[in-house]
């Protein structure tokens, strides 16, 4: 439990100051600390260690300078987590501190001592619910290490914080385990609460409404001493202790809550650090403390006049003119900050972000070839494979899910490598000789963690190993696993796990409307369009086995690149940079086609299509399908073979990659380079300018639609626009038009001649 403040007296605080500055500035002088951590502070600290450029933070917002919220990609500077303020970076230091679990139960990374996550909170950040879902996942897979320090200022963008939150905070992160360490008075209130009448001072505090405190801040040492003298005055003790105090000593007193105290602060953290239970700090701080506009509600969009800027310069003695002097304004000798900068720990190891070692990944994949799958289990049969080998590349790969492990066919890869917990577990209806297809084992040992339904946490999950190389020196290969209509609920945390640079393999099955029996509800349609416009992943969707175990081996490759960002001059790939891999997978299984392949169809493949039936040189006709759509696609080209000639079928992988190396080729010939030529436009390229194209994807038809533009063909996009009805598939594909029927009529209406025969059997 959180102890009492000890009554200290003026000379005591005075005491611990000078200790402080003896212990962190051996020759005396101020001590130097942010006022608010915010992403101007970062980087001026950052500067001040070296690591940003005058260049760069004059140039503060504007292009090429530094960014507003620091970035792991963008920045110079040494960040090691960057999202937005929406509670995912704070919950990004709970599941990056399960990784360092991860690994070091695994005996990697011990060549360097454990680190301890720490993430500085808005008390109105707490209201994310993705911070909630983290809380409870931490707790059940044992969390250490870890220190959340919530600025409790009472203050939002737009209004002042309920009464009592603190509380509640307080509550709930013993609920689930924390420590809770509250920093509300600083030093001078406590020698205050010393003094005769003390007690009834900090009564009044304790009591004063969140909105009345700040408004008293904003106004200041006058209003203070007339606040108070109202209420407490006429008291003897307590009214003597207002009155022996300046209005600027008054405002000062009052303001000097623990989370602006740097001894109180210190004083915490040093008793935090002897355990590793993870710990809340809740420090009451005043928004825009030291600022004109401290206190104000409206001061997170408040700017200071000139004139107030101005006076902020002169009270801090930098000279005008000398703003961007890293050491101006300091009563220290220059060498003597350096040398205390030079001996921070945060800055001894050099640069925080590391690197490891490729992982060599096989030449192949292998699976058990069946005559009829579908992809989602031949992701299971690719993955069992891997498991059976004791080999380095099987030992890095960690698997994760949120609840649906089983029903994303991951179940056979958990059988042979189990699940990770910190203390063996052993599988109870195993004990028991219950009958069961899986083994639940968990131990240290064990390669899947296993995540309850929050996708949210699914996906700051995978950012975290995904940067595991980066923030540990120890390459893990993640794959994760989930529904594909469910992307949407963690769409927010994917987002800022590329816009990290993370590393992972999702894999969403079951994708469009081939859960037809449950209805709207699991069906998805949006998801290829993610797929190709989320920067940083690189999205495929397959309809054959064979074509799977191409993409994952390469995908295993691809996630540990980090080349040049120059685009391939073949493709317009930019995939020398490396990124992460989003499988849109089904559970509709369909015949498999018997065949070998070839170097050339493997970098078709890979590079986002092949011709699956060439078209001739008079074709009328082409059909582009992706995924699942493959058998109708199929039959309706082998019905309308009589009634147009030279009839083509384009299978597509990834229109993700394609679109990817079709914008670049056209954004280089803009620049001059007149020979560049993406894959689409290769494969196209001998297609009459006569000849149309129907496109059909179960998922929404824009992901295709923009094929036409590539050579100027008549195009007719198919796919799914609206949540479907409860149904077979075979029910869905015809109500959305994209069966074997809906396609040749498609073909029918944008391609003169006479009537396709076949249309009205089909």
């Amino acid at each position: 439990p959180q102890r009492e403040p000890q009554a200290i007296s003026m000379d005591q605080v005075r005491r611990r100051h000078s200790r402080l500055r003896q212990t962190l500035l051996p020759e005396g002088g101020t001590i130097l600390m942010p006022r608010n951590l915010d992403s101007d502070d970062y980087h001026a600290i950052q500067y001040l260690f070296g690591n940003q450029t005058r260049e760069k933070l004059e140039n503060f917002r504007g292009f090429n300078g530094a960014q507003s919220y620091p970035s792991r990609t963008k920045d110079v500077d040494d960040v090691d987590f960057s999202t937005g303020s929406v509670g995912l970076g704070v919950a990004q230091t709970l599941f990056s501190s399960l990784v360092q679990d991860f690994i070091r139960a695994k005996g990697l990374g011990t060549s360097r001592p454990e680190g301890r996550m720490v993430a500085l909170i808005g008390d109105a950040e707490m209201d994310e619910g993705n911070i909630f879902e983290a809380l409870l996942e931490g707790w059940k897979h044992g969390l250490r290490n870890t220190w959340w320090i919530v600025d409790y200022n009472r203050q939002s963008l737009d209004a002042v914080v309920r009464e009592g939150l603190w509380a509640r905070f307080e509550s709930m992160f013993r609920n689930f385990g924390w420590d809770v360490v509250i920093l509300k008075h600083g030093m001078l209130q406590q020698a205050a609460f010393a003094e005769p009448g003390g007690e009834k001072l900090r009564e009044w505090i304790d009591a004063c409404p969140n909105q009345l405190y700040s408004a008293l801040v904003f106004q200041g040492g006058v209003a203070w001493r007339k606040r108070l003298l109202d209420d407490l005055g006429d008291q003897g003790d307590v009214s003597r202790l207002i009155e022996r105090r300046s209005d600027d000593d008054l405002a000062r007193l009052m303001s000097n809550l623990g989370g602006h105290d740097l001894p109180s602060i210190l004083e915490a953290f040093e008793q935090a650090r002897t355990h590793d239970r993870p710990t809340c700090f809740i420090a009451y701080t005043i928004k825009g403390f030291g600022l004109p506009l401290a206190g104000h509600k409206d001061n997170h969009a408040g700017l200071m006049t000139p004139t107030q800027v101005d006076t902020l310069r002169k009270s801090m003695k930098v000279r005008e003119g000398r703003e961007w002097n890293p050491f101006e304004g300091i009563d220290l000798p220059e060498a003597t900050v350096k040398q205390f900068l030079s001996s921070v720990p945060f800055v001894q190891s050099g640069r925080r972000r590391y690197s490891a070692p490729v992982i060599e990944v096989p030449e192949r994949l292998n699976f058990s070839a069946q005559p009829a799958m579908s992809t989602q289990q031949g992701f299971g049969l690719l993955m069992h494979e891997i498991a059976k080998g004791d080999t380095k590349f099987a030992s890095r790969i960690v698997t994760t899910s949120p609840d649906v492990t089983v029903s994303t066919n991951l179940g056979a890869w958990v059988n042979r490598r189990g699940l990770f917990a910190h203390e063996e577990m052993a599988d109870l209806f195993k004990a028991e000789r219950i009958p069961s297809t899986y083994n639940w084992t968990f131990s240290p040992k064990g390669q899947h963690v296993e995540l309850g339904i929050a996708e949210m946490n699914l996906f700051i999950m995978l950012s975290a190993l995904g940067l595991s190389h980066s923030i540990f020196g120890e390459r893990l290969l993640p794959v994760g696993t989930l529904y594909d209509p469910f992307i949407e609920r963690g769409l927010d945390a994917l987002n800022y796990a590329c816009y990290q640079d993370a590393r992972f393999m999702l894999v969403a099955t079951p994708s469009g409307v081939t859960l037809a029996p449950e209805g709207g509800a699991h069906q998805s349609i949006a998801t290829p369009l993610i797929g190709m416009a989320q920067d940083g992943l690189a999205s495929f969707e397959p309809a054959f086995v064979d074509e799977l175990a191409v993409i994952m081996r390469w995908s295993f490759e691809y996630m540990q690149r980090s080349g040049e960002t120059e685009s391939d001059r073949v493709t317009w790939l930019r995939d020398a940079t490396g990124g992460s891999v989003y499988l849109r997978l089904s559970t509709r299984s369909i015949e498999q086609p018997n065949r070998a392949i070839t170097p050339e169809l493997e970098e078709e493949i890979l590079n986002g299509a092949y011709w699956m039936r060439k078209p001739g040189p008079n074709a009328q006709i082409v059909v582009a399908y992706t995924g699942a759509i493959a058998p109708e696609a199929i039959e309706a080209i082998g019905l309308m073979a009589e009634d147009r000639r030279d009839v083509g079928l384009l299978a597509v992988t990834s229109a993700d990659r394609l679109n990817a190396g079709w914008t670049a080729a056209q954004r280089a010939r803009d620049n001059g380079l007149s020979h560049a030529r993406s894959h689409i436009e290769r494969l196209l390229e001998n297609v009459p300018s006569h000849c149309g194209i129907v496109s059909v994807i179960d998922g929404h038809p824009a992901a295709l639609a923009w094929l036409g533009s590539v050579h100027g063909h008549r195009t007719r996009p198919l796919g799914v626009e609206h949540f479907g009805q409860t149904g077979t598939i075979a029910d869905l594909y015809r109500h959305f038009g994209i069966d074997a029927r809906g396609i040749i009529a498609a073909a029918e209406a944008l391609t003169p001649g006479r009537p396709i025969r076949n249309l009205r059997i089909v």
